[in-house]
């Protein structure tokens, strides 16, 4: 397995972390019941198997995200664009956009992504 790849269900559990972190273990227990319905068990196990993977760190039952959200997004759209377009962001994008029009703010903050990422 990819190191960075999360399943959609550890996805909304490291966003809690990100979102609330550095967290203690004991509010994390907490928060997983109620944001996910989670159990004690399941969010220890999963806890457990994010560590290993070296994606969250539990020590002194303070958690926090070894891997930053910004860094999982963008593992995570990278994947898609290479599984499903062939490595292609004009296909993404054409794909994504479909029938959708852009507002001038949305274009010209892409049109700025696009400058500075071609330098």
């Amino acid at each position: 397995m990819e190191p960075y790849k999360l399943y959609d269900a550890e996805y909304k559990f490291a966003c809690l972390i990100w979102d609330h972190e550095p967290i203690n273990s004991t509010e994390l227990v907490k928060l997983s019941l109620s944001a996910l319905g989670w159990k004690k068990s399941t969010t220890y196990t999963v806890l457990r198997k994010l560590c290993e993977r070296g994606i969250l760190r539990n020590e002194g039952a303070m958690v926090t995200a070894v891997i930053p959200k910004s860094e999982a997004q963008r593992h995570e759209s990278q994947t898609v664009v290479d599984k499903a377009f062939g490595g292609s962001l004009p296909q993404f994008l054409t794909a994504f956009l479909g029938d959708k029009k852009l507002s001038a703010k949305e274009a010209a903050e892409l049109k700025g992504i696009i400058e500075e990422a071609s330098q």
